[in-house]
């Protein structure tokens, strides 16, 4: 499979590239885990739909010491054992921002107290940039049918230099 577009390659997507990634190392910065921010980029991703997403993911996961178990699991965590219940929280927020369509109030009142009960507001802040970056990447992704497995852990740090 080929990418119909290398957006990359272009002035405009090479520039909006770089600025999300620079989102996202402002994201990996926060006191937010880096488990739950992979936790929470593969689910969206798998929601969506976008296997480049989904192979970026998976495989950060695990250079970050994610298990196998878990991350095989992510997409029916309400069934595991292996998640926490602050994860739970983000993985139910996660879903709730990534299906809008499907459920036009957003976030529940419900699953919001839940994320607040275990994340402090700059956690929170960094949850909500996560959801919202993510499927903004999804999207760019699947549009443009980027393909999937040839992603390397680190491989987008040189980006921001």
């Amino acid at each position: 499979m080929e990418s119909r577009l290398d957006l990359f390659t272009t002035e405009i997507g090479g520039k909006i590239a770089k600025r999300i990634a620079n989102v996202g190392m402002l994201i990996a910065q926060s006191t937010l885990p880096t488990s739950t921010q992979e936790l929470v980029q593969l689910r969206v991703s798998q929601i969506n739909g976008c296997a480049f997403c989904v192979d970026m993911h998976t495989k950060e996961a695990t250079a970050a010491g994610e298990t196998t178990t878990r991350l095989h699991l992510v997409a029916v965590w309400r069934e595991a054992t292996v998640f926490t219940e602050a994860e739970r929280a983000a993985l139910a927020f996660a879903e709730e921002g990534t299906r809008l369509a499907d459920a036009h109030h957003g976030v529940s009142d419900e699953t919001w107290d839940q994320v607040r009960k275990h994340y402090d507001d700059e956690q929170t802040a960094a949850l909500v940039a996560v959801v919202g970056m993510i499927n903004a990447a999804n999207r760019f992704n699947v549009i443009v049918r980027m393909p999937a497995g040839s992603y390397e852990p680190g491989m987008f740090a040189s980006m921001l230099s």
